[in-house]
């Protein structure tokens, strides 16, 4: 073997390693950190790891964040190993994978915004895709998924609401302050509710999808396995205990609202951010601006 394709193979192996390892320190960490098992049902949020003093506020640290960076560190050892080696003169399958995605995501995204847009929130728009599908797609591996922490989709969604502002202040500071007062000024109350009705509807819209589907897939199980134990307890030895109710409907289950649930639902958020993105954009308020420093321009001229 060549010493070049030597380098190669093992940068590879590092990059599969680097999308493989969060998610074994995500299962390891979650299989450290559960308390024992108790009798009945529980549900709640994600456990608070620990917490670091601060002036103000304490930092809570909870396995949400720490997975949603994992997931993160995972992205970005596959962008890295899909991307690793392109070259103009050779075609192999990554490198037609990669076209193939990129391609896609510029379709989906010049079909759902302005062209002024395009080039621009591209990257941004694949980026929504991939954290918010992968983070949901966390909980087949046992761990908690970041989507199903209110607060992991409040910051995604914060965020849209500063770029939605940012296009809208491009038409002007007067233009943006006078839309609050439209149709009339008596509407003043309700416009400012709505617009900040636009990142809470997109974080309760996405987040309770995705919590929902996890607090009925577990209700479902424990009804099973219960269920399961009441009927065929009577079995000798262990296999009374064994849960033969529990296996095929809850992996079924599994597939609606861990992968497909989740996978629509990172496709809704990221048209949601894309058509309000762009729904946001003061066109004729830019080509007045625009117009009327023209007009400045000739006259001084």
């Amino acid at each position: 073997m060549k010493e070049s394709n030597k380098k190669f193979r093992i940068v590879d192996a590092l990059f599969i390693v680097m999308m493989i390892a969060p998610l074994v320190v995500a299962m390891a960490i979650k299989v450290l950190t559960t308390p024992a098992a108790e009798d009945g049902i529980s549900i709640t949020g994600a456990r608070i790891l620990f917490t670091v003093p601060m002036p103000i506020q304490d930092l809570i640290i909870s396995e949400a964040q720490v997975n949603a960076w994992l997931i993160l560190i995972t992205i970005f050892g596959f962008c890295l190993f899909i991307t690793h080696g392109l070259k103009e003169d050779k075609r192999d399958w990554r490198q037609m994978a990669a076209e193939w995605i990129v391609e896609k995501l510029d379709d989906l995204v010049q079909n759902s915004m302005e062209d002024v847009f395009h080039a621009t929130y591209a990257p941004f728009i694949g980026t929504i895709l991939a954290i918010s599908a992968c983070s949901s797609l966390m909980s087949l591996v046992g761990v908690f998924p970041p989507t199903a922490d209110v607060n992991v989709i409040a910051g995604w969604s914060i965020l849209v609401f500063a770029l939605i502002t940012k296009n809208k202040l491009k038409g002007g500071v007067g233009n943006y302050a006078k839309g609050f007062l439209e149709p009339i000024p008596v509407m003043l109350p309700m416009n400012i509710l709505s617009e900040f009705a636009t990142p809470i509807s997109m974080t309760f819209r996405h987040f309770g999808n995705v919590m929902s589907g996890t607090v009925i897939a577990t209700l479902i199980a424990w009804a099973l396995q219960n269920l399961s134990h009441l009927v065929l307890g009577w079995l000798p030895g262990f296999l009374g205990d064994i849960p033969f109710l529990q296996v095929g409907l809850p992996a079924i289950l599994s597939i609606y609202f861990d992968v497909f649930s989740g996978c629509i639902q990172a496709y809704i958020f990221a048209m949601l951010t894309m058509l309000n993105i762009s729904g946001a954009y003061p066109a004729e308020a830019i080509e007045k601006r625009l117009a009327k420093r023209e007009a400045r321009r000739a006259r001084a001229a």
